[in-house]
């Protein structure tokens, strides 16, 4: 939890969460992914600070618990002073104790995005999906926590000024807003109503640009007259002697023994590899994510 200390903005671990987009796909299936079509709705974790704090505590977790399909979850909340902002015990269940930053105590409109995290190491754990490392597992569970539907949350808690600063979560604030436009682009819903934090919208548009860059990639038929004749370039070379993959390209040409050069590259939903032939335009379709895309090869 940065408290009053610099935020760090960017992108520095966008292919851990691509990763994590895709051990999602892996582990849950298309159909699973797809029954977190709605977001945790802003009424239902609504917090006021004349609600009493462990039972709003309480009815917040327990709602996320709900959202996330938990139903023999029960969550015990706590606050205690610790340098996180919160921290779960993964035990076999179904009893879990959830202790909060004593900060939450006064800050209490954010402790749903603080048990969104928390409540999702649970779900993460009763999958048996993690990554190695601590600070890839938690880069995990924040992608996991936005792209079922809550992580808007954490990036709603992100506020910054000349004077102070907050923000839950290991990703950078644009880190979050590219994962909920990725959510967004796959489920057709707009999260930027639910923020109250001005700086929450500027990263989530930022986020959604970075996010429409996936789909303008070369072979793609959407990418750009830059990206189109780089790849005809690469393509040729590829032709002419043994295929390697292409240095800061997102594709890669691949020989094959029994037929023509193929390209592989990464799906722009779900970033899985796909590898089709190089034949010129080809639609194909994403096995993991069962998105159709138009290519050009």
């Amino acid at each position: 939890m940065a408290n009053d200390g610099p935020v760090e903005h960017g992108y520095p671990h966008l292919e851990t969460v691509r990763a994590a987009i895709t051990a999602l796909y892996r582990r849950l299936s298309y159909d699973t992914v797809r029954t977190f079509a709605t977001s945790v709705a802003p009424a239902d974790v609504a917090f006021s600070d004349v609600d009493d704090l462990y039972l709003g505590a309480q009815r917040v977790a327990r709602e996320l618990v709900r959202h996330y399909r938990l139903p023999d979850a029960r969550m015990i909340v706590g606050f205690r002073e610790m340098r996180h902002a919160a921290n779960i015990e993964l035990a076999a269940g179904p009893e879990y104790f959830v202790e909060l930053n004593d900060r939450f105590r006064t800050h209490r409109r954010d402790i749903g995005a603080a048990l969104a995290h928390e409540i999702m190491h649970v779900y993460l754990h009763r999958l048996d999906l993690s990554f190695t490392g601590t600070r890839e597992n938690e880069i995990l569970t924040d992608t996991a926590t936005t792209y079922l539907g809550a992580g808007w949350l954490l990036l709603d808690a992100y506020r910054e000024d000349a004077a102070s600063s907050q923000k839950l979560g290991y990703l950078t604030p644009e880190e979050f807003g590219y994962v909920l436009a990725k959510r967004s682009l796959v489920f057709g819903e707009d999260p930027s109503t639910w923020f109250t934090s001005a700086q929450a919208y500027t990263a989530y548009a930022m986020g959604m640009r970075r996010a429409r860059q996936d789909e303008q990639q070369p072979p793609l038929t959407a990418a750009g007259w830059a990206g189109r004749r780089r790849y005809a370039r690469d393509r040729r070379h590829a032709q002419d002697q043994v295929p390697v993959a292409v240095a800061g390209a997102p594709y890669a040409f691949t020989p094959d023994v029994r037929g023509p050069l193929r390209v592989t590259f990464p799906c722009p939903t779900c970033h899985q590899r796909i590898r089709v032939e190089v034949r010129g335009r080809v639609r194909a379709r994403c096995a993991l994510c069962r998105t159709v895309l138009e290519c050009d090869t």
